[in-house]
């Protein structure tokens, strides 16, 4: 499974949701999501400044990432921005590629 990095904002009545239910039954409906499409939360974390949410996970494919954000999206009461995680492992191997490339002009 790959592993990404979930930045999410409530806006709108997703504050007001939040407020009302709490922080621990969001990360409840957060853990339900990513079981629904076979993936598995590493970290949760809420944050002070231009991110409210912070979450780490399992997921088996940038389909299901895809579908995560659509699902959360599609709501209106949030707004997620998703970052591919890379070991240091996976850069090691994308290191020792070497694709050529000619910059722009030269």
């Amino acid at each position: 499974m790959a592993k990404y990095l979930v930045r999410a904002n409530y806006v709108g009545d997703g504050v007001t949701g939040l407020m009302k239910e709490g922080g621990s039954k969001r990360r409840a409906a957060v853990e339900k999501l990513f079981g629904a499409v076979g993936g598995q939360v590493e970290a949760f974390y809420y944050a002070f400044g231009d991110t409210d949410l912070f979450v780490i996970g399992d997921l088996p494919d940038n389909a299901s990432a895809a579908a995560l954000s659509l699902a959360v999206n599609a709501t209106g009461a949030a707004t997620t921005n998703i970052t591919v995680l890379m070991t240091a492992e996976e850069m090691d191997a994308a290191a020792k590629k070497a694709p050529g490339y000619r910059a722009p002009g030269r």
